[in-house]
This record gives structure tokens, sequence and C-alpha cells, in this order.
């Protein structure tokens, strides 16, 4: 079950899933347009992730509906005006219930999808040692707004203003995402990712600190009218390996009340068709920054 101040957080590792019968298990849930878009990739692993991450959408959206009776592979989608994927409930018994949404992302190394009711959400999933061919700064300088670069700049060390900058990266991909307009209606330099109390230190906080982590909000770099709007948003160290970030919609979720309520997240990592692993606050999950409280369900 799926309530509001609500998100759940899917994830596979695509190097756990190697079982031929499962992967053909997968494929025959898909689309006609979907097996195609696949089918045509080039690369056995390209053909493997694309797979994987069609597969994750659907089972995991199946579970939220009639007390799992939707057959995946049943399942309808639309693009909005910018691209972004939308479920099509044609066939939902009770249209009064609030709409469920959903975002994706994935690396080579791991694919990840969250869910909300009635509420927007965007996600970011991004491999701690990712490496950049371009000067940390430079590629900033490019992208980022002048409050960010200026944060990134008082970093002396090269190794944690790069791990900052993926963090940074990972957040402001969730809320273009979450918005529903992506990256080129939203450029990442017209809006700022700060935290609330507007502390220059990075965002990285020691083990100890977490629990008083910061609140992570948006706000427009210029003086632009059109507001970012209030969002909520966490930030995640998953697996040991990777940065996860979740921007929901807060203004839903409160609904239209001042201040952040904090968002109750489940993760979950599944192997779909095979098994579940509820993630609690471990070392496999770790709430870095944001108003989110990390829950475990059976």
């Amino acid at each position: 079950m799926l309530e509001c101040r609500e998100a759940h957080f899917w994830y596979i590792l695509p190097d756990e899933i190697k079982n031929a019968n499962l992967l053909n298990r997968y494929l025959d849930i898909l689309s006609p347009g979907e097996k195609e878009n696949v089918l045509r990739m080039s690369g056995d692993q390209l053909k493997k992730r694309a797979l994987l991450a069609r597969a994750l959408v659907r089972t995991t959206l199946s579970r939220y509906q009639t007390n799992c009776q939707i057959d995946p592979k049943s399942l309808k989608f639309r693009k909005n005006d910018y691209g972004k994927p939308e479920v099509d409930w044609q066939y939902a018994d009770d249209r009064s219930l609030p709409p469920l949404h959903f975002n994706i992302s994935h690396t080579s190394s791991l694919i990840a999808c969250g869910v909300t009711v009635g509420s927007a959400i965007g996600i970011d999933v991004e491999e701690k040692q990712r490496r950049l061919k371009n000067d940390i700064l430079a590629f900033a300088r490019r992208y980022f707004s002048p409050h960010e670069i200026e944060m990134l700049t008082t970093i002396a060390d090269p190794e944690l203003r790069r791990q900052e900058f993926i963090k940074l990266w990972t957040l402001k991909e969730a809320y273009v995402k979450a918005i529903g307009k992506g990256f080129s209606a939203s450029p990442f330099k017209t809006f700022t990712v700060r935290l609330r109390d507007h502390m220059k230190e990075c965002i990285h906080l020691p083990p100890h600190m977490i629990s008083k982590a910061p609140e992570i909000i948006v706000e427009p770099s210029d003086d632009r009218k059109n507001l970012p709007g209030n969002w909520n948003f966490a930030l995640l160290e998953l697996a040991g390996s990777h940065y996860a970030a979740v921007c929901i919609e807060q203004d839903n979720i409160n609904g239209g009340s001042k201040g952040s309520i904090p968002v109750n997240l489940t993760i979950r990592k599944t192997i779909p068709f095979v098994e579940d692993e509820c993630i609690s606050a471990s070392d496999t999950a770790v709430v870095i920054s944001g108003s989110t409280r990390l829950i475990v369900r059976d």
C-alpha cells in the first residue's frame, strides 16, 4: 500500500540477474514497441539494461493497483508535452483514486524506479566513482548556478569536490525530472540547489550528523517570476556505491501548508518475479540530506 507523504524506491542491480529464462520472461511483459527498442540496441549489456529498466517499471507499478491483480504486460503509458512517461490508467476501476506517479533512472550498475501517489516525483542515481573527462569547475561553469560554482570552488580537496559535484548533479537531475520538463526546458543554470540554512559547507555530512541533516531546497537563479515551487528532497548513499536523489512535490503532500513535512521513504532491492528485500537505514542506505524518514515495511 502506498500513501500520501510516502515514496517507494525500488532498485535492481543488473549484475545479479543472469538467468536467461528470467530475462526472457521480462521480455514477454514488454509492449511490441518496447521489445523493438530493446532488441535494436547494440551490445548485450545495453540490451540487458534497457530490458531491466522497462521490466522494473512494469512489475513495480503493477503492485499498486487492485490488490496486485494487474498483469504487468497490460500497463499502458503516455508521455507529457515534454516527453516524460506517465501511466495511462484506462482500465482503472476507481477513477477517484489519487493518480500514481513514477520516475526511473539508471546507471550501468544500478536501475531504480521511484513511485508516489498524488504527487509528482523525480529520481536520479549516479555512481559515486563516476569520472568526468573535463575539469570539474570548468564543467560546472557550463551548467551550474553561480552559488553552486562558488560552493564547489571553496572545496580544496579534488576528490571531495568531485563527490560534491556528483551530489549536486544528482539533486538537480531529480528536480527537472520531477517537474516533468527535462533538461532542455529547465536548464541547470536557471535554478540553485542549496541547504535551507544557506550554509556554504558542502552537502556531505559525517555519519554522526545524519539525523541533523539540513533540508535541501531549490530556488531560481535569477529574478524570474516563475518560482520553482515547493519540493521535498532526499539525498541518499545507496549500496555503498551510488548516490540517489529523490524529489517530490511538497504542495500536494502538505495540502498547501507551509513548512516541510518529512516524507516516509521505503527502499527495496528487487529481482522481479523472484525476490524483494526491504532496505533499512544501514550501510546499504544512508540519508545524507533532506526531509526524509527512511522506514522499513514488510
